[in-house]
């Protein structure tokens, strides 16, 4: 009896390992598709906005003191239109990433003593990197056309600095706590 209660402990125990992993899984994908989902919508405003805005700095470059007015509205449109292709050039590279790490797991399945694992730490650091990527997005398309002065993005770049340094917090504390459980074993 005291066998079966014990067996049962360690199932009950694993099954919460389980769902908390599945918690954590689910958790950062929200937040991966969150941030891809954002950088787009934020792109498309700040382009409608700097359409319509586009024929008024033009009137107003016209005018002593404001002949700056047209090329500071034409780097902002210009950068802020780069944050696709940009964006598109990250998801490629997270794609042969995740290319990647599915053909070493391939690999891992014809060893019979493997189980696979959806919920690995290598999935969660990779939606991580993904995450910090796409707020980076706009502070590198700033750096292919130095869109300066004290626009829109300035905010958004300001917020993908933050939310890329606490998503490297998080992706430093789980890297530690593996190489910590590791490290433990042996």
């Amino acid at each position: 009896m005291g066998e079966i209660i014990s067996m049962w402990g360690e199932r009950k125990w694993y099954d919460m390992k389980m769902w908390f992993r599945q918690l954590v899984r689910d958790f950062f994908e929200l937040l991966f598709n969150a941030a891809a989902l954002t950088i787009d919508t934020l792109r498309t405003f700040f382009l409608v906005v700097l359409s319509i805005l586009g024929p008024l700095a033009f009137a107003l470059s016209v005018y002593d003191g404001f002949q700056s007015t047209l090329t500071s509205w034409l780097s902002r449109y210009i950068s802020v239109y780069l944050w696709l292709p940009v964006a598109d050039l990250f998801s490629a590279v997270l794609s042969k990433i995740q290319a990647l790490m599915l053909k070493v797991d391939i690999e891992m399945l014809k060893d019979s003593s493997y189980v696979p694992d959806g919920s690995n730490g290598i999935y969660i650091i990779f939606l991580i990197i993904g995450i910090i990527g796409y707020f980076s997005i706009p502070t590198v398309a700033g750096w292919v056309i130095q869109a300066g002065g004290g626009s829109g993005t300035r905010g958004v770049n300001a917020a993908a600095s933050k939310g890329a340094a606490l998503a490297g917090g998080i992706a430093g504390a789980a890297a530690g706590n593996v190489a910590g459980r590791l490290l433990g074993r042996k």
